[in-house]
């Protein structure tokens, strides 16, 4: 008895002590937990400010005050690139890791002024100014970062924009000096003019391995179906001239061409086509009478009148867009502008953008050989569907050609959809204006019906080189 009642004094005061320290070292432990995951989610749900603010811009220093790098003769150089790359062989999408906000960092090389062993410049321009508007606009987008651990994808801040103003071998070697070039894996480079005399290829000449390339000229040939980016040729007028946007319908011209350096048989057929036609067409030229410089630029000319360009766009419904000694042309922006339908002579040109632009909805695509059969082509189209393409044209330019800033972000968001394909951007978030988008979703099948019920393009027969 005495046993037990011994027991029984000291239980019911000993266990409870036991259980409080439990309780406290329960507590402490799940504190350290909870504190622990919150600090992770609040680095990874973070505002990207969390990094550095420092921001690529050419105002941080002159191009005179950047590093010069001096190029062994000895340097190495890089592959042409591989036509067989595609996301899943050249591009390390492991780099990218998981992102909350399905949003690629891209990260831009520092400004560096490379020279070959006598100190020529590698480029006879050094940095234009449509590259540094484009580097400054991804630099304040979402998609920068300036910590190169964090980046998906590598900028270079060697201008390649117009290769007739770098020196090729030269250019190739810079790249392959870059830090994290690795033989080009998940790097971006951007070109509008690509080729020079006599051939003009479709894509920049530079060797640059398994690099990404952002186009303005690619052929079915030379083009790298989901790898490459086909961009458009940006028109220096979309920053100097304002056209007011118009409203669809009928126009005053029919069809209308402006380009100057238009191949001569194909200049001959336009001549036939326009005494055939009358004043349905009007076929423009540059103006002889006038002095060459800035202000000729924005003139042409038919018979001694003058027009101002490219205002004269606008009183037409279409404007011929033929291929030049390159298939991309600034000419279709220009008329994409004036919310003129292009009428695109380019056999085997890639479209910019036509990996997610419906170009059926804004242009005519014609083969060259049809070109004498265009006026016909372009009577049977309906004036309804005409007046939907005008719309479509001008919206086109707007969202994705009308700054250096559009086209890179253009860029950037394509890749970032191949990435991220299950929070890619859809078909009517691409095509469908924002006006378009609410009347579907006031009356969708009237809306659907009326965008998939028309569209015209006249097939490629088969062209033999």
């Amino acid at each position: 008895m005495y046993a037990s009642g011994k027991y029984s004094s000291r239980g019911p005061a000993l266990i409870p002590r036991m259980k409080t320290k439990h309780r406290i070292y329960y507590i402490a432990l799940f504190s350290v937990v909870l504190l622990g995951l919150i600090a992770t989610g609040m680095f990874q749900f973070w505002p990207h400010s969390i990094e550095s603010s420092a921001e690529w811009t050419l105002e941080k220093g002159s191009v005179h005050d950047a590093p010069l790098i001096r190029l062994p003769v000895s340097s190495p150089l890089p592959e042409r690139g591989d036509l067989s790359c595609r996301m899943h062989t050249c591009f390390d999408v492991y780099r990218c890791g998981y992102n909350p906000k399905n949003k690629i960092k891209v990260y831009i090389y520092p400004l560096q002024r490379f020279v070959d062993e006598f100190g020529v410049p590698i480029s006879s321009t050094g940095l234009s100014r449509e590259y540094n508007d484009l580097l400054s606009a991804i630099s304040d987008s979402d998609f920068y970062t300036d910590d190169v651990t964090r980046a998906c994808l590598f900028i270079p801040s060697i201008d390649v924009l117009n290769q007739n103003s770098i020196r090729i071998r030269e250019t190739a070697q810079a790249l392959a000096l870059l830090p994290r070039w690795d033989k080009g894996m998940n790097h971006l480079l951007f070109n509008m003019l690509p080729g020079g005399p006599p051939d003009y290829n479709t894509a920049l000449d530079v060797p640059r391995d398994r690099a990404l390339l952002a186009g303005g000229g690619f052929s079915t040939w030379t083009y790298r179906q989901g790898y490459d980016v086909s961009i458009p040729v940006y028109s220096p007028l979309s920053a100097d001239v304002v056209l007011p946007e118009r409203q669809p319908g009928p126009r005053r011209y029919f069809i209308l061409s402006s380009q100057t350096a238009i191949h001569r048989e194909y200049r001959a057929e336009l001549e036939r086509l326009k005494e055939e036609n009358g004043e349905a067409l009007l076929l423009l030229d540059k103006c002889s009478n006038l002095s060459q410089g800035a202000a000729s630029a924005r003139k042409r000319c038919y018979k001694g009148q003058v027009y101002d360009y490219p205002q004269i766009l606008q009183e037409s419904s279409f404007c011929v867009v033929l291929r030049g000694a390159r298939l991309g042309q600034a000419a279709l922006s220009d008329v994409l502008q004036a919310g003129c339908v292009p009428v695109i002579l380019a056999d085997s040109y890639i479209l910019p953008f036509s990996e997610v632009l419906d170009w059926k909805r804004a242009s005519v695509v014609i083969p060259e050989e049809k070109l004498s059969e265009m006026y016909t082509i372009l009577k049977s189209i309906p004036h309804r569907q005409v007046e939907e393409m005008q719309r479509q044209a001008r919206w086109f330019w707007e969202a994705y050609f009308n700054s250096m800033k559009a086209i890179g972000l253009t860029t950037l968001q394509i890749i970032n959809d191949r990435i991220y394909p299950y929070a890619a951007r859809t078909y009517e978030q691409w095509n469908n204006p924002p006006v378009v988008v609410s009347r579907m979703e006031e009356e969708p099948d009237k809306s659907k019906s009326s965008f998939q019920a028309h569209f015209f393009v006249i097939k490629h027969t088969a062209v033999t080189y």
